[in-house]
Formats: C-alpha cells, sequence, structure tokens
C-alpha cells in the first residue's frame, strides 16, 4: 500500500497550480482531465491511513460518544412554567391537559367563592374551575392581558386554573431541582416539591396531583 509521500502531486508542481510547464497541459485543459491526475486521486483513497490520525480519531468519537450517552441517560424532568400574581411557579407536563385560552366561567348559586371559580365549557366538557391564587394565598397582579388557563389533572378527573401568564414548557436535569427552602410560605410549602431556576428567578415546582387531591376534598 502506498504512502503520500509516494503520490505524485504534479498539478502543485508543473501543472494549473503550479508553473504550468506540463507538456500535457495545454491538451488536457486542465488537471482535472488527466489521468495522473485520477490515478493519484485513487492513490490518495487507497492510501494508508497513519496510525496517529486513527488514534486522533478513535479519541474524538469515544469522547463524543461518552457525552452523547451521559445526556440520554440523564433523566430529564418537563414542566410548563407559568404566573400566579407577582410569583413563578411550575408544574410537570406530566399533569397537564392542556393550555388554553380565557374562557367564560359560570357560577354557582352558593357554591362559588374566591377559590371555587364555578364551571367552564371545554370544548362541550363541562369541567372544574379554581383559583390556585387564592389557594396559595398569594397577592392579585394587574392584568397584564396575557392571562391564560391550564387544564391540569387526569383524563377522569380535572381541574381548570386561570394563571396570569405561561411562560412554555422547559426541561430540567433531575439533579438541577432543588429543595424548597425553609422560609418558604407555609401554604406554599405542602404543594412545593422543588425549586427550578429561570430567568434568574426562583420557580415554585408544585405538586399538581397533592394540588388536584386537596381541591377534590375541599370542594367536593
Amino acid at each position: 500500500m502506498v504512502t503520500i509521500e509516494e503520490i505524485s502531486d504534479c498539478w502543485n508542481q508543473i501543472g494549473a497550480e503550479g508553473d504550468r510547464s506540463c507538456d500535457q497541459l495545454k491538451q488536457m485543459t486542465h488537471c482535472h482531465n488527466c489521468p495522473v491526475f485520477a490515478k493519484s486521486g485513487s492513490l490518495l483513497l487507497e492510501r494508508e491511513v497513519p496510525s496517529e490520525y486513527i488514534q486522533e480519531w478513535t479519541n474524538t468519537i469515544a469522547e463524543r460518544g461518552s457525552a452523547l450517552s451521559l445526556r440520554s441517560t440523564e433523566e430529564m424532568l418537563s414542566l410548563i412554567l407559568f404566573r400566579l400574581g407577582n410569583e413563578q411557579f411550575a408544574i410537570s407536563v406530566r399533569s397537564l391537559q392542556e393550555v388554553i385560552r380565557l374562557a367564560r366561567i359560570h357560577t354557582l348559586p352558593h357554591r362559588s367563592n374566591s377559590l371555587f371559580l364555578g364551571l367552564t365549557s371545554i370544548r362541550g366538557e363541562i369541567l372544574l374551575c379554581a383559583s390556585l391564587r387564592e389557594f396559595l394565598n398569594l397577592e392579585p397582579a394587574a392584568s397584564s392581558g396575557r392571562e391564560q388557563m391550564l387544564v391540569v389533572g387526569t383524563t377522569q378527573r380535572k381541574w381548570v386554573f386561570p394563571v396570569d401568564e405561561v411562560y412554555g414548557i422547559h426541561r430540567y436535569p433531575l439533579r438541577e431541582i432543588q429543595d424548597p427552602p425553609v422560609v418558604l410560605l407555609k401554604t406554599n410549602s405542602a404543594y412545593t416539591q422543588g425549586i427550578v431556576n429561570w430567568n434568574d428567578q426562583k420557580v415554585n415546582y408544585l405538586n399538581a396531583e397533592l394540588l388536584i387531591d386537596t381541591l377534590d376534598r375541599r370542594l367536593l
């Protein structure tokens, strides 16, 4: 097997890329049309690969493979981030059915209050609607015009929560979920299972299943 030193590169010496003194150049017009150039190209493809080159690429592929393996095996958590009043919250997308525009809420005589808002119809399905802001004892904020509703729960058991703003779905490695601080408000602490960072802000990661269970017991 030839080495790269044994392969002629006459095109760089006397050919189109050199001093153009090759007596075949005028006839061939360009070195690309010359059989010597074609043969050299074939020899380049068949040449012996230097051991240092093989080792370099072996190391590179191994490093990339390790990084990809780490990313693929690391457990991730997908959260929907939203705002209530002046605070940011998140719940797992596994508990999220959908995000919808504000819909009309129908109050129920002698039942509706600041926590249980009433009923709302989502594509013909009548769902219970509650105020998470009231449930978590949060101060209200001025309307931003970006209010939406979260449909949270399971197929058989859903609640609708109006929120002041939705920031979308974000993914976090489980190792980045922080423990709730001790100073967290007592009302929030029972339902906060972790803290995540978003835009240099602390976001309360809520336990949606516990929220639903508590609302069911308290209001139904």
